[in-house]
């Protein structure tokens, strides 16, 4: 190969390995945070990057979909429905929530094996959604592996609110840990660089953290941590494994959705 043909392969090379990996999140999406009269509530479960809408990966029937709801945990895997996105697995809900008070989703999806980054990925991901407007029980805890307890309240927050977060694994506070950030695009938001895709902040010594939202819209919080025991590649090697608890947050522009 020429000089003149190995400089410009060099440079595409070069930057194919330095462009950031986009961030796998696990989505939990309500069609609404607050339901102020009660009724009925959608739910979409699709395993993507939020900010750049693709692509999705496959996501097989979860091994657990449930509700934390007046206290008692309520199994809604049954409840679970198909609904491909660009031709790859994903699933939606419907739940009746017609008395006050809130209801916590949450779902343990089957581990993603992601041959890029050599690692599998499991995100335990969960919404809240407040029937009434209620106010009440925003700060429960489903007792995932690892998981965000809000102290900020997760619903009837407009954007440029700050959403206040205390990062827990096995029910204990983890130091400086990691959390990325994404905002559910729906198009109408152009990154100026990858750099502005997914953002990424640390929690402080004592697991807490805080980020402003400057848009209205869905906004995923990830919280992430290496699993203490590693899994099996499909090409029978010992791999690592990506822990993750999400929480999703929505916020409402002054004057408008």
């Amino acid at each position: 190969m020429t000089a003149q043909r190995l400089f410009p392969a060099l440079a595409c090379l070069a930057a194919l390995l330095t462009t950031p990996a986009s961030a796998h999140f696990q989505e939990l999406i309500p069609s609404a945070d607050v339901l102020p009269e009660g009724g009925a509530v959608d739910l979409s479960l699709v395993f993507t990057h939020p900010f750049d809408r693709s692509p999705v990966m496959e996501m097989p029937r979860p091994v657990r979909f449930g509700m934390i709801r007046g206290g008692e945990t309520v199994d809604l895997t049954e409840s679970l429905v198909a609904a491909p996105v660009d031709g790859t697995s994903a699933w939606k809900a419907t739940v009746d929530l017609p008395e006050p008070g809130p209801a916590l989703f949450y779902v343990e999806p089957q581990p993603y094996w992601e041959p890029a980054e050599g690692k599998f990925i499991l995100h335990y991901a969960k919404v809240l959604v407040d029937s009434w407007a209620s106010g009440e029980g925003w700060d429960t805890l489903v007792g995932l592996p690892v998981e965000i307890r809000p102290l900020t309240r997760p619903t009837g927050l407009w954007a440029g609110n700050s959403f206040h977060g205390l990062v827990l694994r096995d029910g204990a506070p983890v130091p400086f840990a990691e959390i990325e950030v994404e905002f559910v695009n729906d198009g109408s938001v152009a990154a100026p660089n990858d750099a502005f895709v997914t953002q990424v902040i640390r929690a402080d010594a004592g697991g807490a953290f805080v980020y402003t939202m400057p848009r209205a819209g869905w906004w995923g919080f990830a919280a992430l941590v290496e699993g203490e025991r590693p899994m099996t590649s499909p090409e029978g090697k010992e791999v690592p494994v990506e822990l993750g608890g999400l929480i999703w947050v929505k916020t409402t522009a002054m004057g408008g959705n």
